[in-house]
């Protein structure tokens, strides 16, 4: 990723997401200070410890020393918690935002480019890549303010002791530099492969439940076994790739600091035998060179998740930015008699290079029902997906009562549309909140008279005792088991003139039928509806009538 890329994902995260917990940082801040400080005193301390205490013998240093090390661990310590409860709100509420906004992106982003992009693909988005943006923001920030800080610190301390010392272990820092940049490069680009990958995954356990009639239909469960072994072998292997080359950094960084101790033994004693340097300094500054191992290790890491956060964001943020902005809200479609004309209309998608529609004229009056005919792709269903604007025409005009669609807020245009789509959703929310859609849709088109209720049937009456021997007609649509005999009693003390029961299974409709002809229901037409081509099953309605 180049450089100014980097920046620019870095700015945009922190304005638009960052920049309103400044205050949480800047105390997060204090407390990396604390942690600094208090880190770098547990060095300095070891130089009277071991002056006073072990060379000299003073019995009130062996007493101060030992509890002012306690107060600076315990210090430490708590500051250390309080920076990390901070941050962890931080990143939570970050990866809040930012999951909030990807959902509204994709809500009204454009029709065309959400479907030329795989489920799984946004799934991963909104679970991996937002993940990672939030380590970025919240452990990475605070690594780098606490580990920056504390290695400042003690780079004072290890001047102060000795500075021609402390120089000399400066010479390893550009190293641990060079190796955590390479290593970051490689973890970002294994990153975003493991991103993909896990799209994949996601994109195909969607096809699965989608799908999983059509592959017991077709006996096709071994086929997609082998798929999904292929994809989940490929996860496997990227996030193998990931971790080896995060825990490469470990045997590098340990022998670097092997070699960086080593060469401070051996200089500091051609620093003791010339006489300048103390053996309380050498064990001061041994301290702070110990206690420095962590910071310097962990910004030679932080490197990599930095570069996976980045990564990350460069994923996220085009997909937020893709959102619609509807230029014309605020002004409505106003409807006389509901007219539809589309006049020299073209369309093309993105993906093709060929027109589905070419120099379209179509006039459809209101009320009067309209058929559109034509071979599977003609482009029957991406007609009556331009009048609601779920794609924008390439060429042309469809005008409503006179009205170009272009000309109203989109919102409008939908408000006075509804539809009926071949593909029927049911929504992972209760039969109440399913049912709310409908009540929503019969409001909008001014249709009155028409209540929804999401009841048990047994209870609707005792509920609402004010339909009791209104009901005329009960629609039954049961699974394959049937009506349970309980509940068929329930439904036959409602009282309705007529049921009308749809059935993928003859057998338990037969049963059904003894128990509704018991209580007075007789059949009056019997349909069959081959639904399910090349296979055994077959949908049955049937009329009872009292």
């Amino acid at each position: 990723m180049k450089i100014n890329k980097i920046i620019f994902n870095i700015k945009r995260l922190y304005k638009g997401y960052v920049k309103k917990y400044l205050k949480n940082i800047l105390i997060a801040l204090f407390l990396s200070f604390l942690v600094a400080g208090t880190t770098s005193a547990i060095a300095w301390l070891l130089d009277p410890a071991v002056k006073k205490i072990f060379l000299e013998n003073d019995k009130t240093y062996a007493l101060v020393i030992p509890i002012l090390i306690v107060l600076a661990f315990s210090t430490k310590g708590i500051s250390l918690y309080l920076a990390r409860s901070i941050t962890v709100v931080l990143g939570n509420r970050v990866k809040q935002q930012l999951q909030n906004e990807l959902a509204g992106s994709i809500l009204l982003s454009d029709t065309e480019a959400l479907e030329s992009k795989h489920t799984g693909k946004y799934i991963s988005h909104l679970t991996y890549d937002v993940g990672l943006v939030n380590a970025l923001s919240s452990t990475a920030l605070l690594n780098l303010m606490k580990d920056s800080l504390t290695l400042i610190s003690l780079l004072f301390v290890m001047f102060y002791q000795n500075w021609k010392l402390a120089i000399f272990s400066l010479i390893m820092m550009p190293l641990s530099a060079f190796v955590a940049r390479s290593l970051g490069k490689r973890i970002g680009k294994a990153t975003t492969k493991g991103g993909e990958s896990s799209g994949k995954l996601a994109a195909f356990l969607s096809e699965i439940f989608k799908g999983s009639r059509m592959i017991r239909i077709y006996q096709k469960e071994e086929a997609e076994q082998n798929k999904a072994t292929t994809v989940i072998d490929d996860l496997v292997e990227k996030n193998i790739k990931i971790g080896s080359v995060m825990i490469r950094a470990t045997p590098i960084m340990e022998t670097l600091t092997g070699i960086m101790i080593a060469a401070l033994i051996f200089y500091s004693g051609k620093l003791i035998v010339s006489n300048e340097l103390d053996i309380n300094n050498f064990f001061s500054f041994l301290a702070a060179m110990m206690l420095a191992y962590q910071p310097v290790r962990s910004l030679a890491t932080l490197n990599m998740g930095i570069h996976q956060g980045i990564s990350a964001a460069k994923r996220i943020l085009p997909i937020i930015d893709s959102k619609i902005v509807d230029k014309n809200e605020g002004k409505d479609l106003k409807l006389s008699n509901g007219d539809i004309e589309f006049k020299n209309v073209n369309f093309k998608y993105s993906s093709r290079e060929n027109s589905i529609l070419d120099n379209i004229n179509l006039k459809i009056k209101s009320g009067e029902m309209t058929a559109l005919v034509g071979h599977s792709g003609a482009g029957k269903s991406t007609i009556m997906n331009l009048i609601p604007k779920f794609y924008e025409t390439s060429k042309g005009e469809i005008m409503i009562d006179n009205q170009s669609i272009n000309n109203f807020s989109i919102r409008s245009l939908r408000k006075n549309i509804s539809m009926v789509s071949q593909d029927v959703i049911l929504f992972d929310d209760t039969v109440r909140k399913n049912i709310g859609y409908a009540k929503e849709n019969a409001s909008r088109n001014n249709i009155e008279g028409v209540q929804f209720y999401a009841a048990d049937v047994g209870k609707f009456l005792v509920e609402h005792p004010e339909y009791a021997g209104k009901i005329r007609t009960i629609i039954l649509d049961p699974a394959r088991a049937g009506v349970a005999p309980k509940t068929m009693k329930k439904i036959i003390n409602l009282g309705a003139e007529r049921m009308v029961y749809v059935s993928c299974n003859p057998a338990t409709q037969a049963r059904d039928t003894e128990l509704l002809s018991e209580a007075g229901y007789s059949i009056k037409k019997f349909s069959l509806v081959d639904q399910f081509p090349h296979t055994s099953h077959i949908e049955t309605v049937v009329l009872f009538e009292k």
